[in-house]
């Protein structure tokens, strides 16, 4: 099991998700985003404005998506 916190993954708290693989711990935090979302957490709603604004961008999301992913294996 590894575990990374939602500010790792460009979130706004240390909420720790713990998977066994990235794509489980992707899961987690999309979940965790839409529950900060539902309750319009200021802090999380900003976090989530930064990732969007990345996602126009499809070689820069995918960039950004490689080296989380790199960094949860290498845990």
């Amino acid at each position: 099991m590894k575990t990374m916190t939602c500010k790792q993954l460009g979130g706004a708290c240390d909420l720790v998700f713990e998977a066994e693989t990235f794509e489980e711990i992707a899961e987690l935090s999309k979940q965790h985003g839409m529950e900060m979302y539902q309750q319009q957490d200021p802090a999380h709603l900003e976090a989530m404005a930064k990732v969007q604004a990345m996602m126009q961008d499809p070689e820069v999301m995918k960039a950004w998506y490689e080296a989380k992913k790199r960094e949860f294996d290498s845990l």
